[in-house]
């Protein structure tokens, strides 16, 4: 994103973290993600999206340290 603002509209927003609008608007809806309306519009605050984005990273790394079945499998042939 050329534009690197703070604050993004829904689609800036969805372009940065790559995800229609439509599923933008799912995650706010849902509360998944941090947004705030100013007006009647919803925004995103760019470090906000970064800090989301790097919290959900770190729930998803205990997982990742496991080897997936087929590497285990292909290990084990071996």
């Amino acid at each position: 994103m050329a534009d690197s603002r703070e604050v993004m509209n829904i689609r800036q927003a969805s372009q940065y973290l790559g995800v229609s609008p439509d599923t933008l608007y799912k995650y706010v809806g849902e509360q998944k993600i941090p947004a705030f309306k100013l007006g009647n519009r919803w925004r995103f605050k760019k470090s906000k999206l970064d800090q989301w984005m790097e919290e959900k990273s770190n729930q998803m790394e205990p997982r990742a340290k496991h080897k997936p079945k087929a590497a285990v499998k292909a290990a084990g042939s071996q």
